[in-house]
């Protein structure tokens, strides 16, 4: 079987289990599986499940919309083709004809009073056509999305841009090999190729590098129409490795550089401190006897995410850009050395304004310490069951295929055995878990991608201040949270019928339970997550509870302030959330043997940090013994020559480190002597280094 055949099982696997797990629609399920990677690979923000299918004869449906329209000045709207069949046909360009039509067709209804009128105004439908009438003068921009699980035709290339009431219309397909092959990119996105004769031409530029340099770098003074054109083309994709922007969720204009721009944009070059990118490859060439930059891959604004939002907003606005200039400093990176040095460029680069949790990608050491627990750490069998399993933390897109495909088919088994794919987690699915349990569902409400950067921002602030509280304890009570989410989402489905209308799933899952959980606080209590974590499951009482909170709590999203916001967006607002925590729920199941104690909790929190603190200690011994006295020795030349502060007790912790062969550090020094080679990293050491100072 080849690979794009195993993938395609997979998917199919995948979202069967969801549907199942989930009691939603194959196609939700679809959906679901399939939205974190779209949001991912930075073409869209953000994607939400909207369905609505019209008569037959009308021929309207639409599965879904993604982004604020205010803000980007895009509607994004998508529909599902779902084929759940190994030998289904791929798809021919008729096909795709028609499917582009139906949420053209809906758009066009959406914008007809009369036709919204005639919706019920709590189905899903009207929410989103009311969201599009009520925005549409801020749409400059139509993006159509189609996700299937079946191939796309190799006889279609693409789809030329149409117009619809005025606004260009661009097409997106998401097929099965699309998918297959964002997921088993190392960056989890396709390459940007910036061919700079496509956007106003080569670039002259000055070497900065020597000949023989392991390290390739350029300086360039950017026209002002370039840098908007490549931004007008990759717009947010430009800025994913930016630590600042990655924080703040968007690029945001700034009035300063706005008001330069308009009057006086010959100073610009002076006036502004430009852009800081790597790219993973560049074409030079010369001419005239010049060296120009014609191509670019993967290029990344790791610094001055505002300079670029900002001039791409000149252009649009239709502001004279031919006098401005803009310098860059660009930095080739391999693609393999990628995700560790590009987010150290950034930090580097950010660092005149601290960054709390800059750093917060795939190789910050929360989530290489959560990938550790996890890969060591087995769950209680469940009830009936004699097998262990463990969770799988996926702390780098594609690491759960990567690992399975390794194996041979008798590994395999086994390792689905205890890897089941229910009990695979991202980083995102953590997210939403931990910030929904912190009371902060309109944050979850954002967005995978946004509620992650917040979750970001603070569980960097935290482990800086004490990452022993990111503990064995820690991961079960997170694991214990996600099963709680999940469980919701299927009592939230299963209501269907009952109280649940449809639409605003993920809104009212998150709402009910950090509703819940402020409840329990409120009486000066906590739920006991030790119970879950032991038993893999849900207690029938606590179900039962989280079923009565999510009714409250649907009816509550559906319920916006008279003449404000529509549910969807009253979900993602703080006064929504101080509105249902002053909701009064009576619980009608006896919740008394799920809850303990504030101090017991407190308790078991300090018990795993004392833990870590001793796994912390064996850990750091044995990087001491790898590092070796060498290196300890060219990091303590290095340290006085940098002139690096350090106190007595660091220097001469460094100094005994010198001479591991006649006594190893203890597993206290070991610890500081660890933390002052990251300190000592973050100021511009590198173990080349060593070997310069060695000679």
């Amino acid at each position: 079987m080849g690979e794009d055949a195993q993938y395609a099982d997979m998917l199919r696997e995948d979202v069967r289990l969801l549907s199942e797990a989930n009691g939603t629609s194959m196609e939700e399920a679809f959906f679901a599986r399939v939205s974190d990677t779209i949001t991912g690979s930075g073409e869209i923000d953000d994607l939400e499940y909207f369905h609505h299918r019209g008569t037959q004869q009308s021929g309207i449906r639409v599965d879904g919309w993604g982004g604020d329209p205010r803000k980007s000045k895009q509607l994004s709207l998508l529909v599902v083709d779902h084929a759940d069949d190994q030998g289904a046909p791929t798809l021919t360009g008729t096909e795709l004809n028609s499917q582009f039509k139906r949420p053209l067709r809906f758009l066009k209804a959406a914008l007809d009073e009369d036709w919204r009128n005639r919706l019920e105004e709590t189905s899903p439908g009207f929410e989103l056509a009311d969201m599009i009438a009520a925005r549409w003068s801020s749409v400059k921009k139509i993006r159509l999305l189609l996700l299937t699980d079946r191939k796309l035709s190799s006889r279609i290339d693409g789809r030329d841009m149409t117009e619809f009431m005025e606004r260009p219309v661009s097409y997106s397909v998401w097929d099965v090999t699309r998918l297959e092959r964002i997921e088993n990119s190392s960056m989890g996105r396709e390459d940007i190729v910036v061919d700079l004769d496509q956007h106003g031409g080569a670039i002259p530029v000055l070497p900065a590098h020597m000949p023989d340099s392991p390290y390739e770098a350029y300086l360039a003074a950017l026209p002002g129409p370039v840098l908007a054109s490549i931004y007008d083309r990759w717009e947010a994709r430009l800025l994913e490795q930016n630590v600042r922007v990655f924080l703040q969720a968007r690029g945001n204009v700034n009035k300063g550089i706005r008001k330069t721009i308009e009057e006086d944009p010959s100073m610009f070059f002076a006036y502004n401190n430009g852009i800081t990118a790597t790219a993973e490859a560049v074409e030079i060439e010369e001419r005239a006897g010049i060296p120009v930059m014609t191509r670019l891959t993967n290029l990344q604004i790791v610094n001055g995410g505002q300079t670029s939002a900002s001039i791409h907003a000149a252009l649009r606005s239709g502001k004279d850009l031919s006098k401005t200039f803009v310098q860059m400093k660009l930095s080739i990176v391999d693609a393999d050395k990628a995700e560790k040095i590009v987010p150290d460029i950034s930090r580097y680069a950010n660092s005149q304004n601290r960054i709390a949790a800059a750093d917060f990608f795939s190789n910050h050491p929360f989530h290489v310490r959560m990938e550790e627990i996890s890969r060591r750490l087995y769950a209680p069998a469940k009830e009936g069951n004699f097998t262990q399993s463990r969770w799988f933390y996926e702390r780098a897109r594609g690491q759960f295929a990567d690992r399975r495909s390794s194996l041979t088919p008798a590994q395999r088994r086994k390792f689905d055995l205890e890897h089941p794919r229910a009990q695979l987690f991202t980083k995102t699915d953590l997210a939403k878990a931990e910030m929904t349990w912190r009371g902060r569902p309109e944050l979850v409400s954002l967005g995978a991608q946004k509620n992650f950067a917040h979750f970001a921002h603070a569980i960097g602030k935290e482990w800086e201040k004490r990452d022993e509280t990111f503990s064995e304890e820690w991961f079960r009570s997170a694991i214990s949270k996600l099963i709680v989410f999940r469980k919701t989402e299927r009592i939230v489905s299963d209501a269907t019928g009952s109280w649940y209308t449809g639409g605003l799933r993920a809104n009212t899952v998150c709402y009910a339970i950090a509703k819940l959980v402020h409840d329990v606080a409120q009486r000066g209590q906590s739920l006991d997550l030790n119970l879950v974590w032991n038993s893999q499951s849900l207690p029938e009482p606590l179900i039962d509870v989280l079923d009565q909170y999510g009714e409250a709590m649907h009816a509550h999203l559906l319920s916006p302030p008279a003449g404000g916001s529509n549910p969807t967006e009253w979900a993602k607002k703080k006064a929504c959330v101080e509105t249902a925590m002053k909701t009064e729920i009576e619980f009608r199941s006896d919740l008394s043997d799920m809850l303990i104690g504030t101090a017991e909790r407190r308790q078991r929190t300090a018990e795993g940090r004392r833990d870590q603190r001793v796994v912390s200690g064996i850990q750091a011994q044995a990087a001491v013994a790898e590092i070796g006295s060498a290196e300890w020795l060219c990091l303590r030349k290095w340290v006085r020559s940098s002139g690096m502060r350090l106190t007595p007790s660091e220097d001469g912790i460094l100094e005994a480190a010198t001479r591991l062969r006649l006594r190893p550090l203890t597993e206290a020094q070991s610890v500081k002597a660890m933390a002052v080679m990251e300190r000592a990293r973050n100021q511009g050491y590198r173990s080349l280094d060593a070997g310069q100072i060695a000679n």
